[in-house]
């Protein structure tokens, strides 16, 4: 099982079965909007981290907004299967600029 479905399952049975002190379930208790919140931090993050061509922090920061996003895929019933099944759909479309 590929290490992003594993850290998903975790995340749903954080959501599930609440863990006193789990930073995921205090994400889930505060909602979307906070879910949504750090997200975009961790975007910027991301942004600010590969403008100063910092590798080791660009991908920690990678690391940490792909946990956020599987949070908010948890959180409105998005799965890793739906997000690759698309990126296959659209790997087969040749000159599919936007």
């Amino acid at each position: 099982m590929d290490i992003l479905q594993q850290l998903y399952d975790t995340v749903l049975e954080r959501k599930d079965e609440k863990q006193e002190g789990s930073y995921t379930c205090y994400l889930f208790e505060q909602g979307l909007d906070k879910i949504l919140k750090k997200c975009g931090e961790e975007c910027s993050e991301v942004i600010i981290a590969a403008k100063n061509g910092h590798h080791e922090d660009t991908v920690g920061e990678i690391a940490d907004l792909t946990y956020h996003v599987l949070v908010l895929m948890a959180q409105r019933g998005i799965t890793p299967d739906d997000v690759e099944n698309l990126l296959r759909s659209r790997r087969s479309k040749a000159g599919n600029l936007k």
